[in-house]
């Protein structure tokens, strides 16, 4: 049962981040930022953990560029930003962390791991720093919206699993 309600709630996530991708985005320099992916970033770290995490930023990103709504650059920032917001939250169990987490995966060393990426599969040539801005500007919105959304959440859950405490024999 616990392996269908995390496959469902990946399913959701993906889901989520895909359409809303397309949804809210803005440009950010020589890329354009998707904070609703870095948003599921966070949420998956911290409902589901770094391995689900990292699933669904790839099905995210596999997805959008599939649907044409994306480029190569969802790989590498929306999966190393999924694998430290989940390590991190793993580690030591705070909210702030996972957005920590996701800003640095995504936000700093996706950035560099994109130049090499875009060099090779995508033929631009840009430098080093090209895409610190945009993947800085895209983690930083999306992972403050993904820790409101969690926060709003947390504050809920005590009082839905309070009512639902029911005996049933």
């Amino acid at each position: 049962m616990k392996n269908t309600r995390v496959l469902t709630l990946m399913a959701v996530l993906v889901a989520i981040g895909t359409i809303g991708s397309q949804l809210l985005w803005f440009p950010a320099g020589v890329a354009r930022a998707y904070p609703v992916q870095h948003a599921v970033n966070v949420m998956s770290a911290v409902l589901l953990g770094p391995g689900p995490a990292v699933g669904v930023a790839l099905m995210i990103g596999l997805l959008r560029n599939l649907l044409g709504l994306g480029t190569l650059l969802a790989f590498p920032g929306g999966m190393i930003g999924a694998f430290f917001a989940g390590v991190l939250y793993q580690k030591w169990r705070h909210h702030r962390l996972a957005v920590t987490g996701e800003i640095l995966g995504t936000g700093i060393i996706g950035s560099f791991l994109a130049v090499p990426f875009a060099n090779f599969l995508m033929g631009s040539s840009v430098g080093v720093l090209a895409f610190l801005p945009a993947f800085i500007i895209s983690s930083v919105s999306g992972a403050c919206i993904g820790w409101f959304i969690l926060s709003r959440v947390h504050k809920v859950k005590p009082e839905l699993s309070h009512t639902q405490r029911r005996d049933y024999s």
